[in-house]
């Protein structure tokens, strides 16, 4: 057999200077996250240091508009460095996905001066933000939410709950989906709301399967108070915003599965060529052969999936039904290939040696986040066969 390995990955991208984005990307990856990633992660580290340098760099903020400090890069780029983080470390390519997520609310919706305000240092002042959209009792019915806003004069009052926010705790500002009417839909508003505003709390950590370095807690809001100033977009028009960033963060937890997908293949080829048995490698065996060429071949789809999804956003396209189809397909592929990776490493897949185990169990959360993939079923199938009767 010839003696082939894990390759960098051959990306198509538009400019010269989104080709240096990424080299720029892969030289930061290699001296800043790998080295520490399998350490950092097991000990349930949060590397704050590196977001602090992302922000300074300005990769906090690549889909924003430059006037505030962002990088003015179409989504098919910045998934792609999305990737490259989530393939080195997941929390750190999830990380970025919740902070784009956790700015889209003010960069598309907000005034003018709102923006001048608060954008350039959430894209480049070395902030972080969380997203807060679901609660306890609502997570997939994400109208069904009871966080309620009080308007008294210019100030409003925020009471409730916010559950699984990744970097609750640990964030700079919240983006904050509050009732503030009756209407299931149209009484919603969005807030932007500063960690250290009085009556804003975080619990404890969850305990979670994977992920440990990435912090999700429970966000409690007992009498926060916020100026109308710091409402987003217009009073009800909160839910057609959340809708509207959930389009994009599912690409972004696509992409980001692919990056664990092709994270465990690389792993999966460098064992398979080394891995000695009957007196020759491993990947000289047939059936060991058709398992890599699958997983290969899914990556390769679901990429494919996400930067179709992605270029549709870039020309003001409808893609929310491409959204849900690239984060359906590629996180479901992340699951099968992590485990399949495990399965090509034996018994030294399951161990913690070898970073294909953490790979299964983190794959496994982005099934889940941004909205399960059951539902992304029905965001399909409407698009397809219309809304449910009844």
């Amino acid at each position: 057999m010839t003696d082939h390995g894990p390759q960098p990955v051959e990306r198509e991208l538009p400019t010269e200077e989104a080709r240096d984005l990424i080299s720029l990307v892969r030289e930061l990856i290699e001296r800043e996250i790998k080295p520490r990633a399998a350490e950092e992660e097991a000990a349930g580290r949060f590397p704050r240091e590196l977001f602090t340098l992302l922000s300074e760099s300005g990769l906090l903020g690549l889909v924003h508009p430059e006037e505030f400090g962002g990088g003015d890069q179409p989504y098919e780029v910045y998934l792609q460095v999305l990737e490259e983080f989530a393939a080195a470390r997941l929390t750190v390519g999830l990380g970025v996905s919740v902070h784009t997520l956790a700015c889209h609310a003010l960069a598309g919706y907000g005034s003018k001066e709102q923006q001048a305000e608060h954008l350039p240092a959430m894209l480049g002042g070395g902030l972080l933000g969380a997203y807060c959209l679901s609660e306890p009792s609502s997570g997939s019915d994400a109208a069904g939410l009871t966080t309620r806003a009080t308007r008294d004069g210019d100030t409003w009052t925020l009471e409730g709950t916010k559950a699984w926010i990744t970097h609750g705790g640990i964030a700079d500002f919240y983006t904050v989906l509050a009732r503030t009417g009756p209407e299931r839909t149209r009484g919603i508003s969005a807030f932007l709301v500063p960690a250290d505003a009085p009556g804003l709390s975080a619990a404890a950590p969850e305990h979670k399967m994977g992920l440990a370095g990435s912090p999700t807690a429970q966000i409690h809001l007992d009498g926060v108070r916020v100026p109308d100033a710091r409402r987003i977009g217009e009073e009800g028009q909160g839910f057609a915003i959340a809708l509207s960033a959930l389009d994009a963060g599912r690409l972004g937890i696509a992409a980001c599965a692919v990056g664990v997908a092709q994270a465990a293949l690389d792993e999966a080829l460098a064992y398979t060529a080394q891995r000695r048995q009957f007196g020759r490698p491993i990947a000289d065996f047939q059936g060991l052969r058709f398992m890599l060429a699958d997983m290969a071949t899914q990556i390769e789809a679901g990429r494919a999936l996400y930067l179709t999804a992605a270029r549709l956003r870039d020309a003001g396209r409808q893609f929310s039904k491409q959204a849900a189809m690239a984060k359906l397909f590629c996180t479901d592929a992340a699951m099968r290939i992590t485990t399949d990776a495990v399965q090509l490493l034996g018994g030294y897949g399951y161990t913690v040696d070898f970073p294909v185990e953490r790979y299964m169990r983190e794959a496994k959360v982005l099934q889940i986040v941004e909205g399960t993939n059951q539902i992304q079923r029905v965001v399909i199938a409407r698009a397809l066969a219309g809304p449910e009767a009844g």
